[in-house]
């Protein structure tokens, strides 16, 4: 199983984070899909944005507290942050981002399903075989980052009744499930991407800049365009 605990540059990122510095924009969804968006969506996301807690908040780098309450009121909560994260195009959101520490997750890889939650999730199992692709996140608006994880990925947890739940995922929800858990224990992409994007990104941050590195300058151009 991989190391999903605290990287070892987590303690230095913290020292570079001056939450009177950075800013609070809403953007990018957390993951990456690719859709147009029309003005009224766009407010609508944004309006949900403003609702997800941001960067600098000192609950996104807290560790989240098992949940032993099954209920109703669980349920609503469920279906609450549910609805948040399609208002915001968001694949998945975490309790923290809510600002509630508790070990909750709703994602939906998949605009196909239904949205699922998962309920003091722990990472079972994760292969050796990784890839690396670009994540954003709803508590980082504007900045983008590659993130390496596993590609394939098991995952225990419980449902809203609490009965258990085992996930066998793959490929983009296993990348999902990973980023969402990562909340549940403090860690942001910023502590996960390589040393060079983290510096960027945050330097982007503090200058109220987006960044992403297909286009580091923000300029529009990138090779990736051919320009």
């Amino acid at each position: 199983m991989a190391d999903v605990g605290k990287t070892a540059e987590t303690d230095e990122l913290e020292q570079e984070l001056d939450p009177d510095e950075m800013i609070e924009e809403a953007e990018p969804v957390e993951g990456p899909p690719d859709r147009e968006i029309d003005e009224e969506r766009m407010r609508r996301r944004e309006a949900a944005l403003a609702r997800i807690v941001q960067f600098g908040d000192p609950v996104l780098k807290s560790k989240a507290s098992a949940i032993s309450e099954f209920n109703g009121a669980l349920a609503d909560e469920i279906e609450s942050m549910a609805e948040l994260m399609n208002e915001a195009l968001g694949v998945g959101l975490a309790a923290p981002q809510v600002g509630k520490l508790r070990r909750l997750l709703v994602f939906q890889s998949n605009p196909d399903v239904e949205p699922r939650e998962l309920i003091n999730p722990e990472i079972e199992w994760l292969s050796d075989e990784a890839d690396i692709a670009i994540e954003g996140c709803l508590s980082i608006p504007r900045v983008l980052v590659e993130v390496e994880r596993p590609v394939f990925a098991r995952v225990r947890g419980q449902d809203r009744r609490g009965a258990e739940v085992v996930l066998e995922a793959s490929g983009f929800e296993a990348r999902v499930l990973q980023h969402e858990i990562d909340h549940l224990n403090g860690i942001l992409i910023l502590d996960r991407t390589e040393r060079p994007q983290r510096r960027a990104a945050l330097k982007a941050l503090r200058r109220g800049e987006s960044f992403s590195p297909i286009d580091p300058d923000g300029d529009g151009d990138s090779e990736a365009d051919g320009e």
